[in-house]
């Protein structure tokens, strides 16, 4: 089953490998859970004066008939900048544990 995926970019533009990366990330969540009803990914450059390199902001929202799973991955002030694809990667391992979580739970009861 093809996860509804919606990305949306601020303060940059879109990337075909970003999507792509995103894309192949949304699909793996479904080992944890076949009752994904869509997939929201904000990627943000929340603060684009510094000059040291970009700091990116991923927001992953995975809404299921029992709710939504919502990580953040922000920046922080003294933190080195990292790449796009480890902070996509670091939200979505996020989202898959919490999903896999709640999918126990639910199990459980």
């Amino acid at each position: 089953m093809q996860i509804p995926l919606q990305i949306t970019y601020r303060g940059m533009s879109s990337s075909p490998s970003v999507d792509a990366l995103i894309s192949e990330r949304t699909n793996k969540l479904e080992r944890f859970s076949d009752r994904i009803v869509r997939c929201h990914v904000i990627v943000d450059v929340p603060h684009r004066h510094h000059r040291q390199g970009r700091h990116f902001s991923v927001h992953v929202d995975v809404t299921t008939p029992l709710g939504s799973i919502v990580v953040t991955r922000d920046p922080s002030s003294d933190a080195e900048p990292r790449e796009l694809a480890v902070v996509v990667r670091e939200a979505f391992d996020a989202a898959a544990r919490q999903l896999e979580q709640e999918t126990r739970r639910q199990r459980a009861s």
